[in-house]
Parts: C-alpha cells; sequence; structure tokens
C-alpha cells in the first residue's frame, strides 16, 4: 500500500512520493505535503516553463525563478505559464 499524504496543491488525501524529491528541508517538505500527481505535474510544467523560456539551470536566477514558481503551483497561487499555450481539451 503506497503511503498517503494531505496535498498541498489538491487540498486532499492522495498518494505520496515513495521519496524526497530532493534533499534537505524542502525536498522533506515536499515529501511530506505534496502528492505524487502534483509532482509529477509540477515536472511537467517546470519542463514547459524551462523549454519556453529557454532557461539554462546553470544560471543561478533561473533555478530561483523555477523555485518560487514551484511554491507558488503548490501554494494554489497564481503562477507562470507559457505564453500561447492552451492546454488540451479534456
Amino acid at each position: 500500500m503506497s503511503r498517503q499524504v494531505f496535498c498541498r496543491k489538491h487540498q486532499k488525501e492522495m498518494p505520496g512520493l515513495d521519496a524526497p524529491p530532493f534533499p534537505g528541508p524542502k525536498g522533506q517538505d515536499i515529501y511530506e505535503n505534496v502528492c505524487k500527481q502534483a509532482w509529477e505535474e509540477w515536472q511537467a510544467h517546470q519542463t514547459m516553463l524551462i523549454n519556453e523560456k529557454q532557461l539554462s539551470l546553470i544560471d543561478p536566477e533561473a533555478r530561483k525563478y523555477l523555485q518560487q514558481e514551484m511554491n507558488k503551483f503548490f501554494a494554489g497561487e497564481d503562477y507562470d505559464k507559457a505564453e500561447g499555450y492552451v492546454p488540451p481539451e479534456s
């Protein structure tokens, strides 16, 4: 049975990650408060931001920007979208 967490993004109990996504307090916070589905959604959105905005992960400012957007994403705040992107119809 997978472990359950109360997901900060979806505001309900959902299956959690198998391990913290990265070391340190922020990774532990995500492990304890973000579900696997929300993490996968963030990874897809982050990839879109990196590609559309042509971010270099070598650049500390780009990493800081992505960290800020990740915090907004999981907190349910308004976060940056890729310009001109229209999500597919469900």
